[in-house]
């Protein structure tokens, strides 16, 4: 016999939601939230589906956060099951999003189900912000409903995102922040020409090796305690005609810097250009910042949440900060402090991504005593 929380993963699962497409899970989430006495928002911007669901009028708030759009499954043929039929097998849920995130939300709904029942006049307010938008370009997801929710003066105090955390076993890290993320496309000009008359060409490729160099190996900080130093990385270089004998008139490069707390983004751009500027290039480039930083170093909701996994796993949970972006840069701004918990990592976006029945309701006991702590 499964249980609530494994059922409703499993409901989840079965609907076909590869990103933006919601594919019904959010009626499902309304049908159940509002039988607990949410009210229930939809907000769709463009092509995306969002619910805002709310349990209460005073602060302080308690969100829960997620999404339930998936990443395509791959190749069907190296699935050992179809990945949008939920399958137990040996106490493992197999389905694409049983870790990255469908499991956490059903664990969020059963852990509110729970909670409310023993405290039905519980403190302040419980919401979930979950969206349909955030394996894809994310800009009309959680931003959006987070815009929504600023302008009129909705503040959330706590965020509680169920991304997949967890290493080994559920509980053993939290992310109490991410680094911030800025792109760049460079292009640098030259002359094209004959490789037989160098005199009459400017390489763009041979121009952009030293400074490519020089922005790959400088030091941008040291980090700090849960941070590690900003990191550079070149991901495409591309130029050329095809032609072995021609000098290209142009070279395209693209990289990235995952940065900590200790610089900012218009630091990053400075010392960019200041370093290609010492090498006399003609170039144009363009930045793309998909996020800020952030850090949720003390709090409330750290302290809950810690004595929650202790309670339920008798675990001290490990904070970090490693990883890709996730939603929380959009709500941390806003002052909220925010803390990611979810499952074990080790599947997400794998064929045969699964998540483990037993820890999965160990995740829902740890968010139902996290509302414990936090709203009685």
């Amino acid at each position: 016999m499964s249980s609530a929380t494994v059922q409703l993963a499993s409901d989840l699962i079965a609907r076909h939601s590869v990103t933006p497409d919601d594919a019904g899970c959010q009626a499902l989430l309304i049908e159940r939230l509002a039988a607990i006495g949410f009210e229930c928002e939809t907000m769709v911007f463009d092509d995306v589906t969002n619910l805002w669901a709310r349990r209460g009028q005073d602060g302080p708030v308690l969100a829960f956060a997620g999404h339930t759009d998936v990443v395509p499954p791959g190749p069907l043929e190296k699935w050992h099951s179809d990945p949008f039929v939920p399958e137990i097998r040996d106490g493992v849920l197999y389905g694409r999003g049983a870790a990255d995130m469908k499991s956490s939300i059903a664990a969020m709904v059963t852990a509110c189900e729970a909670f409310i029942a023993r405290h039905p006049d519980h403190f302040g307010s419980i919401a979930l912000l979950i969206t349909s938008d955030e394996e894809g370009v994310a800009v009309n997801g959680t931003v959006k409903v987070v815009e929504a929710l600023e302008a009129r003066g909705e503040k959330i105090t706590w965020a509680l995102i169920g991304e997949p955390s967890s290493h080994e076993h559920v509980g053993d890290v939290c992310k109490n922040g991410r680094r911030g993320s800025i792109g760049a496309r460079l292009t640098i000009h030259g002359v094209q020409g004959h490789v037989a008359y160098p005199h009459k060409v400017d390489n763009p490729i041979h121009r952009a090796m030293p400074a490519l160099h020089d922005l790959a190996r400088h030091e941008w900080d040291q980090g700090n305690r849960f941070f590690p130093p900003t990191s550079l990385q070149i991901s495409n270089i591309n130029s050329g005609t095809g032609a072995h004998n021609v000098v290209p008139g142009h070279a395209e490069v693209l990289f990235n810097l995952r940065y900590s707390t200790e610089i900012d983004a218009s630091h990053i751009i400075e010392t960019t250009r200041v370093i290609l500027d010492k090498h006399e290039l003609d170039y144009d480039i363009d930045w793309k910042i998909s996020g800020y930083p952030f850090l949720t170093a003390e709090g409330e909701l750290l302290q809950a949440a810690r004595q929650a996994i202790k309670q339920h796993t008798g675990l001290d949970t490990d904070l970090q900060t490693t990883g890709g972006t996730s939603d929380g840069r959009f709500i941390a701004p806003t002052g909220a402090q925010v803390l990611e918990l979810g499952p074990v990592n080790d599947s997400i976006h794998k064929v045969n991504e699964h998540v483990d029945t037993g820890e999965l309701d160990a995740l829902s006991d740890i968010y139902q005593s996290i509302l414990v702590n936090l709203l009685t």
